[in-house]
């Protein structure tokens, strides 16, 4: 079987034809149009279809389903993107014109972390597991939760906002509008940000060598990097983030207790350093810590691919 999967972003398109293992057998991109209305998304969207089927030498006919990944809201049930900040798209019937446009019969959508989550269960970090949660470090914090191997969206299509649930009441001031909010502490954003604010106050970090004496140079792996090479600061850096994210991290198993709780994003790349402190944390705070069965926390496997293979598998 064959399924084709698009990860819609608001700068680029990817679309790719995954077999039943997930495996892609051919991907490719182009730019997401935003400055005109969702017809010229879809309509880009449904030509980068046809290409990557095409390169597969299949029809329509041959596709079991194509899946959509999408950021913002998505009713999964009429086909239809609620409201996209990033994109013009309201109230949008996405899967109805994709379908029109490329023949493909059945079309899902799904938000972007949702899918990345159903794609974690089907055939990355989480297979064989009814009930798990992937949480995604990036810009901001995604999140999303698989329920008896279903998507847990909450009955408006809105739900499992992960990233906004609050850590530090009157804390930082998050992009949503509230403040202390686990994305603001928690992004690979935050990290960069508290990277910086430690720099300042100490001339002295490995980190200025690293970024060449030039602040803007900061990224996520520049606090990671140089505690690695026994910088002092930068663990002090390492330690308050992972401090932080296991404080939602332990929200989070107390609200649903998953089987596994996956980890995505450009932070995960640092794998056992960042899960391996997490984990501890997560031990001593948790509120079922003295139970038999406990979360099994694991880094995701999809990385890049995720948003593509991820809306492949949501006809599953």
């Amino acid at each position: 079987m064959y399924y084709l999967g698009v990860d819609l972003g608001g700068t680029t398109i990817k679309a790719g034809i995954c077999n039943e293992n997930g495996d892609i057998l051919y991907k490719d991109s182009c730019k997401t149009v935003t400055s005109e209305d969702g017809e010229r998304i879809i309509n880009d969207m449904a030509a980068l279809c046809l290409h990557v089927m095409e390169k597969c030498s299949l029809g329509a006919g041959d596709i079991e389903y194509a899946g959509i990944a999408s950021p913002g809201t998505a009713d999964s049930e009429q086909g239809i993107i609620v409201y996209a900040c990033t994109l013009p798209f309201l109230n949008f019937p996405i899967t109805k014109r994709l379908s029109e446009l490329t023949g493909i019969k059945r079309v899902f959508v799904e938000n972007d972390a949702n899918a990345a989550a159903k794609g974690e269960a089907t055939v990355g970090a989480a297979k064989g597991y009814a009930n798990s949660v992937m949480i995604t470090l990036g810009t901001g914090v995604g999140g999303g939760v698989i329920i008896n191997n279903k998507v847990y969206s909450g009955f408006n299509f809105a739900g499992t906002e992960l990233g906004h649930i609050v850590i530090v009441y009157g804390g930082k001031e998050c992009t949503c509008g509230r403040k202390g909010c686990w994305e603001a502490y928690s992004s690979a954003t935050a990290l960069i940000e508290q990277t910086k604010e430690k720099m300042l106050s100490d001339n002295e970090t490995l980190m200025w060598s690293l970024c060449e004496q030039t602040i803007e140079k900061v990224g996520g792996k520049t606090a990671f990097t140089a505690m690695k090479q026994g910088d002092a600061a930068a663990k002090q850096v390492v330690d308050q983030y992972i401090s932080y994210l296991a404080c939602g991290v332990v929200n989070i198993i107390n609200i649903f207790q998953p089987e596994v709780l996956s980890i995505g994003g450009g932070v995960s790349n640092e794998r056992e350093y960042l899960t391996k402190p997490l984990i501890e944390i997560v031990k001593k705070e948790q509120y079922s810590r003295n139970s038999p069965k406990q979360t099994v926390i694991k880094t995701a496997q999809l990385g890049n691919d995720a948003g593509i293979i991820g809306a492949a598998m949501l006809g599953r």
